[in-house]
């Protein structure tokens, strides 16, 4: 696996992991890497350091499947948790954020779909929006 420090065109910085830099060049070219804060498909690949191998790292490298079950397990909680206690919008996601932003809209949280540009124009705007996470992986789907 080869883990790329990644940026979007408004500079939100975010990791990527890949099989091997043509599986990145793939996805990118597909239009499948966005800004998991904003949404933004604008996404390249950061300078970045290279990794030693050594024992720290192999070290490391051991525990790597636990804390990816971990992050994968707390992202569907927090999926479950938007599902059951907000509000869902749907396409009228954009327009109902900067309502509620503006305060022409009872404060709440809310959830739905808005187009990548949607997404980048309530960033611009200072109205605070975050991706809701992927439904996790079913058991076995993680390695």
């Amino acid at each position: 696996m080869i883990k790329y420090a990644l940026s979007c065109g408004f500079e939100h910085a975010f990791e990527g992991w890949f099989s091997t830099s043509a599986d990145y060049d793939e996805q990118l070219s597909k239009g499948l890497l966005t800004c998991p804060v904003c949404g933004a498909g604008d996404v390249r690949k950061q300078i970045m350091a290279p990794a030693i191998s050594g024992t720290k790292a192999q070290a490391a490298g051991a525990t790597e499947p636990g804390q990816r079950t971990m992050v994968m397990e707390a992202m569907g909680r927090m999926r479950r948790h938007v599902l059951s206690t907000f509000d869902y919008v749907g396409d009228s996601f954009a327009a109902e954020a900067r309502a509620i932003h503006e305060g022409r809209s009872e404060e709440r949280g809310i959830y739905g779909e808005a187009s990548p540009g949607e997404v980048r124009n309530l960033v611009r705007d200072g109205v605070p929006v975050a991706p809701l996470p992927p439904e996790p992986p079913k058991d076995g789907e993680l390695n």
